[in-house]
Parts: C-alpha cells; structure tokens; sequence
C-alpha cells in the first residue's frame, strides 16, 4: 500500500480512503464489515464517513456501523484513521432551530458528540465541515475547533465543498491565531469536474491542505456506464449527463482498451498521479467493487497517456495564473 501525509500535518494515511456512504443504506452491515475488514487488511488506514449519512431519519446510521465494527477489537479502531463531517441536520428534535444546516460552535460541541457515540470512540482524527458556512465568525469557530482539539476529542481540522478563496479566509484565520488550521479539502473532482483545478487546488497546495477527491468516477460515468444498455432504474438526469458527455466517454474507453485497463481504474490512477491529491475516496457498495479498486494503485500512466486523457477532457484552462492572464 502508498501513504502520504495527510497535508501539512505529520498524519500519514493511504493514497486510498475508504468511503462509508453507502453503509446502512446499500450496504447491509456484515458487508460493510467485510468491506472494512478488506480494507485493513489491505493497508488502508483511512475511513470517511458523515454524521448524517444514512440520510433522513436514518441519520447517524453509517456511524453507528462503524462503531459496532470498531468494538469487535482486534485493534480496528488504534489502525484506523477515522474522518467524519458535520453540518446538516441530524433531525434531533433537542437541537430545536440550531439543527437546521450549517456551522457553529453549538454544532461543533454537540453534533460532535454525537458522532463519538455512535463510533463508539473518544476522539477522531480529521473533523471536517461538510460545507461552508458564511454567516458564521471563523473566530467562533477555530474556539471551538481548538476546544476540541485541546479536549483530544479531535485531531485535525478539514473543509469539504469550500471555494478556494473560503480555505484562503479560513486560513488566514487560523494563523493569526496561532493554529495549524485546515489541513484537508474534501471535494468533487475527477475527468468529467476539473473546475477546481483553477483554484481549489491551487489554494490547497499554497496554504497546506491534501486533497481528497470525492465522486472520483462521477456516479459510475468514468466507470464504464456508458457501454450498458439504459437501465429502467436510472434517472433521468443520469441519462442526459450520459448523452452530453458520450462522445467523450466513448473516446476515454477506447483509449483505456488500447492501455489495457478498464476506465474506472484509469480514472483512479490519474487522480492518483496529481501532486495535489492524498487520497480519492472510494464508496464501494459491494466487497468485490472495493477489491476491484484497489487495482488502481498499480496503473502507471506515463506522460503520452496524461496527455492523451487531457486531450479527451480538457481541463478549465490551465494553471490558474495563466487561466487569468489576458
């Protein structure tokens, strides 16, 4: 297995992590503990997972899954680096009007502890927003970042879903306070959503955040899809993000049959070769498609074959100081 440093911080964790989305929703819970079991066995030390996946009322699920795997011993939970997000709505009626989406320092203390129940733990690695919130005080907020921090109930601080100049503000933030500050992004970025190169990516080079692509595959567009027939489960919005980009996915698939590796490992392994990357999540809903992943991580693709991907999906126009040059 690869590691790398999670950021600026000391944290080593594998160029793989594992995504627990699905766990609880189409995931039942003894695949979901195979799934884990492979993953650690495998070398791959780093889960992510949300307060309210499980979605809705179900809300807290994919945690409390979690947490019943990590009390079956064995060391799970001392080899595990454990990332979690806050922010949504955990339908708790105690939370009254602060449950309503978003950040603050009443979110932070509660939903946090929440979290900890469920994964049956004391502390988490890398606590992370789910989203930005602009309606609230950064001085509130790294308080109780840093409360927390001080309590060992968290270890490092991440964003997900923020534009480049929120982790610029966030940062800058920190500093003046004497924290290290972020030390993650979590966002959407594969073949088909290169937009963050512009700044996101930029931003989290600079200021010292690892990048942690989510959606790598784009809901299975850059796996394969377009080569199966219409499924009468698919909705209607896959279908016509299918037939924009099917020109594209069909070029990619029959440059990824002259490399001899199917799409979704190509997919991986670019995202892999990115400096700015640490890890792409992996949301594997079955044993075999976590297995199938781990593959990615032999795909080498030399500097014909990067060339070629870009050709087939341009980025949004460069590095971002030439992208801006007139």
């Amino acid at each position: 297995m690869k590691y790398t440093y999670l950021g600026r911080s000391g944290l080593r964790v594998s160029k793989l992590c594992l995504g627990t989305m699905n766990f609880g929703v189409d995931t039942e819970e003894k695949e979901a503990f195979r799934i884990m079991d492979e993953a650690l066995d495998s070398g791959i030390n780093f889960f992510d997972t949300a307060n309210i996946y499980g979605w809705g009322d179900n809300a807290g699920r994919t945690e409390e899954i979690i947490g019943k795997w990590f009390q079956q011993g064995d060391g799970k939970r001392e080899r595990t680096v454990l990332a979690t997000k806050m922010y949504g709505d955990m339908h708790d009626d105690n939370d009254g009007p602060n449950g309503s989406p978003g950040l603050s320092a009443y979110k932070i203390r509660r939903h946090l502890e929440g979290s900890l129940k469920r994964l049956q733990t004391d502390h988490i690695e890398l606590y992370q927003m789910h989203h930005v919130d602009r309606n609230v005080n950064w001085s509130e907020l790294w308080r109780a970042f840093e409360t927390a921090q001080l309590q060992g109930k968290i270890g490092y601080v991440g964003s997900s879903n923020f534009a480049g100049w929120d982790i610029a503000v966030a940062q800058g933030e920190a500093k003046a306070r004497g924290m290290l500050g972020l030390v993650s992004e979590q966002h959407k970025y594969n073949l088909l959503c290169r937009l963050p190169e512009l700044e996101v990516l930029p931003a989290s080079q600079a200021l010292g955040l690892g990048v942690i692509p989510w959606s790598p595959l784009d809901g299975g567009l850059l796996a394969g899809n377009h080569r199966r027939k219409s499924e009468g489960g698919r909705r209607s919005s896959d279908e016509k993000r299918l037939e924009k980009h099917r020109k594209q996915l069909e070029e990619y698939a029959k440059f990824c049959d002259e490399l001899g590796e199917p799409e979704d490992l190509v997919s991986l392994a670019w995202l892999l070769a990115n400096p700015a990357v640490t890890a792409p999540i992996i949301g594997a809903r079955t044993l075999d498609q976590f297995k199938r992943s781990l593959k990615a991580l032999d795909v080498e693709l030399d500097e014909s074959a990067m060339k070629r991907i870009d050709e087939i999906f341009p980025g949004p126009g460069g590095d971002a100081p030439r992208a801006y040059s007139w």
